[in-house]
């Protein structure tokens, strides 16, 4: 243990600790730009100086060690004029446009400026050359950009994916890809998690509320809003609403409320992804297992689920050989769109090209993927416009409303009930869970074995979590399945998909079923989610998506009563030549630079 004193406290801390962590230790806070706890040390803005006795320079705090015996000031007369100094360099390389930007009033830059009382700059800075890059899914703006080097940790470091980095040197220094390549280029994931971490307005979502305002406003024009499972899990926390406070009911009244002709649940989507994806796992199983040459191309094994378009499109770059091993499913949304388009278009005749359908997601992803000309039926996209949660909650406050004092509201039929399998397929380890659930009933006639239906080694936050359930007995169409163990694996975030496809790809995986999830901790933890500070805030709104599953009477896909009917009355059956018209897609071989190979 290490002895320091703090601004006239005496502090003991582990050797190794940061000054920064010791004054954390008696509830001091430093001010600080770059630095994100147990994610990003880096150093660049120098905002966290502190002064240390018998030193002649300031030290980053974020940075510097302890030593025994040390004398700090975290805010000394000498501090204060340090980092005001600092801070008025950064914004003398800084647009001065805050009220024309979208993180005005929710940006880090902005907040520190009042924390450290400062309220113009003295120095004019050559300026960074503007550039601005609109992906489908992230816009950049490198004249906003405080080379704080958040994103690029975050994609090299946490995703492993090593999209950006800091091209160039001094004042030239950039933060892009290699070459100056535009995002959409590269083996970008779109899966957004640098857009969470940047302080300022240099990395957001790419604008989708323009399109949906005009379609909303074009008589012509029947708009259906769809809303994913994670969004009701963090949209109260935009509302000042506490982190992990679901608001599903105030979410349905207030998209009502908006004006969309129907408000859908892709809840409902979930569910029929179950069906879909579970009878494709069983018929994988069943050409596995019974050794038929002729059913070899439908026994590749593991199957990978596809809910998850930033993983799609790395498997597609980094893994182009295995994109057999993913189900054929559509994602949850884009099913939902196409059975509006199709279904509900019939039933309530509308042409197809006059549905115009919107969904509310926690993905930045989901806005690349809709552009894919994979998912369009008979020349109609199955979505139309993505929306984040952040995009949403700008919406509800456009439109006036009070959010936090709605009432609780109801999502409209036939395309709105879902099943608490479907709510937590928000959560990393959910859309394995809920699979089970179905297709363990539906080869048994039985619950699966366990506690409140939680599969308890795949619940949690962990990187790779696996699980293997071994069927006791069967129901007699299923005989040949008794007694086999299926070995499963869940992981959130592309290092954890990376490190399974190794093994997968060297032919030693496992595992007969692989859940995939692009963002750490799964779609609560998306790219396209309110910016959280808490530590434990992925806790918080996983908890939330199990409390909305736990609570309801219906917990299994193939219970959906509306959903069974959507099957009886159009569908026919999951996997038939209707559903896989609809519902079904197929994926491509990329490049390291996006081309097609």
């Amino acid at each position: 243990m290490i002895h320091v004193t703090i601004n006239g406290k005496p502090v003991e801390v582990s050797e190794g600790s940061t000054i920064m962590e010791a004054a954390e230790t008696v509830g001091i806070r430093i001010p600080s730009l770059c630095h994100m706890k147990n994610v990003h040390q880096y150093g660049s803005c120098r905002i966290c100086v502190v002064e240390v006795e018998g030193m002649k320079n300031l030290q980053a705090s974020c940075m510097a060690k302890v030593r025994e015996g040390m004398v700090i000031r975290t805010h000394s007369p000498k501090v204060l004029a340090a980092r005001k100094v600092l801070y008025e360099l950064l914004l003398s390389n800084h647009p001065k446009d805050c009220l024309n930007c979208s993180r005005n009033t929710n940006c880090e830059l902005q907040e520190l400026g009042y924390e450290l009382g400062v309220g113009e700059s003295r120095f004019e800075g050559a300026m960074t050359k503007p550039m601005v890059d609109i992906s489908p899914s992230i816009t950049r703006d490198t004249s906003k950009c405080v080379l704080c080097r958040r994103c690029v940790t975050v994609c090299t470091q946490i995703q492993k994916v090593g999209a950006i980095q800091a091209q160039n040197r001094g004042f030239d220094t950039v933060v892009s890809p290699a070459m100056g390549l535009p995002l959409n280029s590269t083996a970008c994931a779109m899966c957004g998690q640098c857009t969470v971490v940047c302080p300022t307005g240099a990395l957001k979502e790419t604008d989708g509320l323009a399109p949906v305002w005009r379609a909303l406003a074009d008589p012509e024009k029947r708009v259906v809003v769809q809303v994913a499972p994670a969004v009701r899990a963090a949209l109260g926390e935009e509302f000042g609403l506490p982190v992990g406070t679901p608001v599903t009911g105030k979410m349905a009244t207030a998209l009502h409320e908006i004006g969309f002709d129907d408000v859908f649940d892709t809840l409902f989507s979930a569910d029929l992804t179950i069906l879909e994806e579970g009878t494709e796992l069983l018929g994988r199983l069943n050409a596995a297992l019974k050794g038929d040459e002729s059913q070899k191309e439908k026994a590749v094994l593991p199957m990978i689920t596809s809910c998850s378009p930033g993983w799609i499109k790395h498997i597609e770059h980094q893994f182009p050989e295995e994109l057999d091993h993913l189900s054929t499913c559509k994602s949850p949304h884009t099913m939902l769109g196409a059975v509006v388009k199709s279904f509900y278009a019939e039933r309530t005749a509308t042409a197809p090209e006059n549905m115009f359908v919107v969904s509310v997601m926690p993905c930045t992803a989901k806005k690349y993927e809709i552009q894919r000309p994979e998912m369009e039926v008979d020349g109609n996209r199955d979505v139309d416009a993505v929306l984040t949660t952040r995009e949403l909650a700008r919406m509800i406050k456009t439109a006036g409303i009070d959010f936090v004092n709605l009432p609780e509201g109801e999502f409209d039929a036939p395309l709105g009930l879902g099943t608490g399998a479907a709510d937590i397929f928000g959560v990393t380890g959910g859309v394995m869970e809920a699979a089970l659930r179905t297709v363990y009933e539906v080869v048994t006639g039985k619950e699966l074995p366990f506690d409140k239906l939680h599969v308890a080694p795949i619940v949690g936050l962990e990187q790779v979590k696996t699980a293997s359930i071994t069927i006791e007995d069967t129901l007699p169409a299923y005989e040949h399945l008794k007694g086999v163990t299926v070995n499963v694996a869940v992981t959130s975030g592309l290092e954890g998909a990376s490190m399974l496809m190794d093994e997968v790809a060297a032919g030693t995986s496992p595992y007969h079923f692989i859940e995939v999830m692009g963002c750490p901790g799964g779609c609560i933890n998306g790219g396209g989610q309110p910016r959280c500070t808490e530590e434990n805030y992925r806790e918080k709104r996983s908890n939330a998506l199990y409390s909305e599953d736990e609570r309801k009477v219906l917990r299994k896909s193939h219970e959906n009563p509306d959903l069974m009917k959507l099957y009886s009355e159009y569908l026919g059956e999951p996997n038939g030549h209707l559903s896989h018209h609809l519902l079904h897609t197929h994926y491509v071989k990329r490049g390291k630079y996006n081309q097609l190979v």
